[in-house]
Order: structure tokens, then sequence, then C-alpha cells
């Protein structure tokens, strides 16, 4: 973790307990939802790789299976390292060119940018995840962590897409930390993060700031509830305050689900919104 000026190690984990409580949560969840297999969108990232090592534990290498979905312009290592999990772990994985299928769409938008083009991307993988997920009776396993999920690094209905999610209540820093402790290879948590959506990309280059001192604001601003004059005390500039809780608001669409407008007495997500399993 970057330590700079006042700014102090926030993410502590004990690796173990944490390990301990995913692999029960992905077991617990798969079962109450009436499954037994998981399906993975394995990129080569180190969130992908924990979320695959996660789920093969809980579920068994036997009940885990791997898409790699290359696009034309994906980045030749990322297919590497997701093969070498895959073969670490001992789990099916199945590999899929999603190119002809994106480019039947962009080729029809030339006023479509790296942005348009990479959410595309992002959609027409999960599109793949969600008709093998039918074809082997198993649940999409998310792998998006809480910065993401809180700076709105994602795309709706894309890569933030799933049924159940190990990482979304662990920041990036505690996935490396986690990574480790599940001995995820070295070369895969020790890569810059990227999505890989075209050449040269990375996350903390379309940030603008890494994630270490994201997640040190992002602690105290909304595990702490610390407000401006807290954070500045700790070492952030006003700047950077603003950035990072206009990200958050802004996104907040994306961590919800769709509002439906109210007209009767029990509305779905409104009063009728229980967090429980029906009849299983």
């Amino acid at each position: 973790m970057e330590t700079t000026g006042r700014h102090t190690d926030n993410h502590a984990l004990n690796t173990a307990v944490v390990r301990k409580i995913l692999v029960e949560f992905l077991r617990d969840e798969t079962q109450h939802a009436g499954f037994h297999k998981g399906i993975v969108g394995l990129s080569g990232g180190v969130d992908s790789a924990v979320t695959t090592f996660l789920a093969t534990e809980a579920l068994g290498k036997e009940n885990v299976l791997a898409l790699l979905l290359p696009y034309a312009s994906s980045s030749p290592e990322s297919l590497t390292d997701a093969r070498l999990v895959a073969s670490q772990l001992g789990i099916r994985s199945e590999t899929i060119d999603i190119s002809p299928m994106v480019d039947a769409y962009l080729g029809t938008r030339s006023d479509a940018g790296a942005v348009r083009a990479g959410n595309v991307m992002a959609r027409e993988r999960m599109i793949v995840l969600y008709d093998v997920s039918a074809r082997e009776n198993g649940l999409v396993i998310g792998t998006s962590n809480k910065t993401e999920l809180l700076l709105g690094y994602g795309t709706l209905f894309g890569d933030m897409a799933c049924a159940i999610n190990p990482l979304g209540d662990l920041y990036k820093s505690q996935v490396w930390r986690l990574a480790a402790e599940l001995r995820v290879p070295q070369q895969i948590i020790d890569k810059t993060p990227s999505a890989d959506l075209w050449k040269g990309q990375t996350d903390e280059g379309e940030f603008g700031f890494t994630y270490a001192k994201a997640d040190q604001i992002l602690y105290l601003m909304v595990d702490e509830r610390r407000d401006d004059a807290e954070l500045r005390a700790a070492g952030f500039d006003d700047a950077f305050i603003q950035r990072v809780r206009s990200l958050i608001m802004k996104s907040q669409f994306k961590r919800r689900p769709p509002v439906i407008a109210k007209v009767s007495h029990r509305t779905v997500n409104v009063d009728f919104r229980y967090a429980r399993d029906w009849g299983t």
C-alpha cells in the first residue's frame, strides 16, 4: 500500500479469515439459489483470478468453468495469464473470440469511439457468459471490487453484471493482498491493472490517480464517513476530494436496481425488497 504524506494504511486484512468467509459465501449463495456450478469471465487480471481461485475452492474444480473472451485488440499476455490460472487450478475453460460479434455491430457505428466500443465489448462478454451459464445451469460469478464499484469504473450490464459477487466489499489494495494469500501467480499480481479494452489502456491512466490513493480516501470517505475537513487533515487536497466524491455520486445509478415508479402499496425494490431465499 502506498503511503504519501499523512496517508496511512487503513486496509489491513486478515486474509485467512476473509478467504474463509468468501469461500463459504460462494458455496452457500450458489446452493441457496439452487445451483452448484459457477461461471467466471477470466480476463487474466487479478480480480477475475482471485474470483476464480475462490470459486474453485468453494465449488470444486469440476464445478467451475472459466470463459476466456478476447477481442482482436486484447493483449496476448492477458490470454496467457488467464490460461495459466485455469491450468494451475485444473478447471475447465473455453476461449470464445468476441471479435466477430462486436465488429458486426461496431461496423455499423462509425461514430463509436473507444469508450463506446469498450462498453460494447464488456456487454458482449456478458451476453456470452449468461448464455453459457444457461447451458451449464450455473451462476455467473462477479469480479468487480469495491474501488471500481464506488468510482463507477465498470460497464452497467457488462462487467458489473453477475448473480453473486465475492469481491464487491474489498478494495483493490485488499484484493492484491488476498491474491497473495491464494497464491495467484505473481506475474498477475504484479501486472499493471487494465480492463484491456484498447491498446495501452490502464485503469489508473483513466482515473488520473493510483488505486492506492483512491483506496485511502475511499476508506475514510465511505467506511469512516469523514467530512471534507477531516479528509484535508489526512493530506488530501480539495480538488481530489471533490473529484472522488463526484465520481461516487454520478455513478450511484450503477449500484442500485432500476428505479421503479410507485403506483401500488407494495412496489418491487421499494416496499418489497426482502433479502431472503424463497423455498430453498
